[in-house]
């Protein structure tokens, strides 16, 4: 399962506006609310929301947030681009457990206008019975890369994707049986092995991750942990995250 969760902060919404107001001299305080907790100056929110505006950027790198996150290796590769967050992940160099592997709940279809993401889902018993059908016609031989027709009446394409992942685990174990070192092992591991990091960084380097990884053309898995994140953030800052995401300015 693919998860975001959340470890530690420092720093809110105050601590931006007073990062801003030592430049004058001058701090800020919460406001005290009768009917809740103390709550940010109006002049406060002002402030926040003008330096998001203006890309002053610098005042929202004063406060911090870390996750831990899990995902398939194909979505850690994609989210370790963003260079100003700091990452530390598990090392199969020193882990040898075992391998955990991420199978989605349905498979989107290839994108029909674009080179690259999805849409919709893809019927794979379907395609099997089209395959299955054109097999069995008479004068019809199946092709090379189709499958032989003995094998057809157990034939699916989500067991195979089960049984692929079951033949890797005994390779990869089988390797490490033989000794050789998990750190050449793991060459065997599929992108969609699970790994897990710790991911911390700045307010405004969280934003811009998200403000990427949240649009409806990123990979859905990926989006999936940026939304995750995003959620928590605008808990954590409601109004810093407002004005800094594409939350606040659509």
């Amino acid at each position: 399962m693919i998860k975001a969760t959340y470890i530690d902060h420092m720093g809110n919404d105050l601590t931006v506006a007073n990062a801003a107001r030592v430049s004058f001299g001058k701090t800020s305080e919460m406001e005290d609310d009768p009917w809740g907790p103390p709550k940010l100056k109006a002049k406060d929110d002002k402030l926040i929301r003008y330096l998001a505006k203006h890309k002053h950027i610098s005042p929202f790198g004063h406060c911090f947030v870390s996750f831990h996150v899990k995902a398939p290796i194909f979505v850690a590769r994609q989210l370790v681009k963003h260079k100003f967050l700091r990452w530390n992940e598990i090392s199969r160099r020193y882990v040898d457990d075992e391998p955990e592997f991420y199978v989605p709940e349905v498979w989107r279809g290839r994108s029909a206008d674009k080179k690259q993401g999805s849409e919709g889902v893809v019927d794979l018993q379907k395609y099997i019975n089209l395959l299955t059908s054109d097999m069995t016609k008479p004068n019809v031989q199946p092709k090379e890369e189709m499958i032989e027709e003995n094998d057809l009446p157990d034939w699916s394409l989500n067991d195979s994707v089960y049984d692929t992942s079951d033949s890797v685990m005994h390779l990869y174990y089988s390797l490490l049986g033989a000794g050789v070192a998990p750190e050449q092992a793991r060459m065997v591991l599929p992108q969609s092995t699970m790994t897990e990091w710790y991911w911390s960084g700045s307010l405004d380097a969280f934003s811009d991750m998200c403000n990427l990884r949240c649009k409806a053309d990123t990979q859905a898995e990926t989006r999936e942990v940026a939304q995750q994140i995003d959620r928590k953030m605008i808990e954590l800052f409601p109004v810093s995250w407002d004005a800094l995401t594409d939350n606040g300015n659509e």
